[in-house]
């Protein structure tokens, strides 16, 4: 999201992009420093809250690149269509922090040429080497948050505190809340519920997650990422398991829905842009990367789609109320309480195959 100086060779320098509130204001920006040819389109895997057209088209007009966007609504499923061959098109993908290592373990990542790369000095210090990724070797940090719950207040005079909320409050919830259709967020909230790690390799513990949600089966609308919003929003249902940056966007719409974080703790996850090792324009992705990087980019993105930048420069340009939101911020002492799903290695199989005993029953 950060980024003040020129794209990367190829590209002309872009020194004066500018906000207001008709949209997306260009300045200096040469048609000559246009790609053409094969490289005059950009094909992105991406989640669905990232798809942002109007960034797209603004890219598209400073570059001459046109973008092609694709949407999924895991980890799991992203990785699945890529082993599958599904995704050869590809220049950008953006998986999650846990992904990332795996990705790359898989050898299905590039590293990152940082010679292409500008704007990287302006990340907060926590994303300059992160834990999953060092020193950015294959990754660059688009957004991070935390994954909780969403309810309806007036309904729910109890907040949803902690995960065993949803065991207690069954006969209300009934068939009116969700839970992301993730199994290492699921697993890892129910984990963490019952006093272990959401990255537990133990296989007694794994298989005692398993059996608690499997009481709670009955009583759950869907496993879904996407598609509770709209149900939330029209009263169908209660409560939702989500991702910070959605639930920003939902009391956006109506106040008298709450946020809240379990108290035994949840994930806290960043979510990235890579380049796939198949990938098709390699100037057009670094052109992509350098673009999101620019401050004033990212300060409109984290504005106008709820989510937490990780760039410095970015949350400066955004306004007190943004800055200051803790859904989208939250105070260190909740991050503290917090997990980073890591990679699982061999046990990894045995919670894929409770999650499709748990979501084909």
């Amino acid at each position: 999201m950060i980024n003040r100086r020129k794209f990367l060779q190829g590209l002309a320098a872009i020194t004066g992009l500018s906000l207001n509130s008709c949209g997306w204001k260009l300045a200096d920006v040469r048609t000559t420093s246009r790609i053409q040819g094969s490289r005059d389109r950009l094909d992105i895997y991406t989640w669905t809250q990232y798809s942002d057209q109007k960034v797209m088209k603004t890219f598209t007009t400073q570059t001459g690149i046109k973008i092609v966007a694709d949407v999924y609504d895991s980890n799991e499923f992203m990785l699945a269509k890529l082993r599958a061959g599904g995704g050869g098109s590809y220049s950008i993908i953006y998986p999650s922090d846990y992904m990332v290592q795996k990705m790359v373990e898989l050898g299905l990542l590039k590293q990152i040429n940082h010679q292409k790369i500008r704007g990287l000095d302006n990340l907060f210090p926590q994303f300059k080497n992160p834990t999953y990724d060092a020193n950015n070797k294959h990754s660059i940090p688009f957004s991070w948050g935390t994954t909780g719950f969403i309810y309806n207040s007036e309904i729910l005079k109890k907040p949803p505190d902690d995960w065993d909320y949803l065991w207690q409050n069954q006969e209300i919830l009934n068939k009116r809340m969700t839970l992301l259709n993730d199994i290492r967020e699921v697993m890892g909230g129910v984990l963490k519920m019952l006093g272990y790690s959401y990255n537990s390799q133990d296989e007694k513990a794994v298989k005692q997650a398993y059996e608690k949600l499997k009481e709670l089966k009955g009583a759950i609308a869907a496993f879904d990422t996407d598609a509770w919003r709209n149900q939330i929003l029209t009263g169908d249902l209660l409560l939702a398991m989500c991702y910070s940056g959605d639930a920003v966007n939902i009391i956006k719409e109506n106040s008298k829905f709450k946020y809240v974080i379990p108290q035994s703790g949840s994930s806290l996850w960043t979510d990235t842009i890579t380049i796939p090792t198949t990938s098709a324009n390699i100037d057009g992705a670094y052109a992509w990367i350098n673009f999101i990087l620019q401050p004033e980019i990212g300060a409109k993105m984290s504005d106008r789609l709820g989510i937490a930048t990780p760039n410095q420069a970015g949350f400066e340009l955004l306004p007190k109320e943004v800055q200051n939101n803790t859904t989208l911020f939250p105070p260190q002492s909740i991050i503290d309480k917090c997990d980073r799903i890591t990679p699982l290695g061999k046990i990894e199989e045995l919670y894929e195959r409770y999650w499709t005993e748990l979501t084909s029953s």
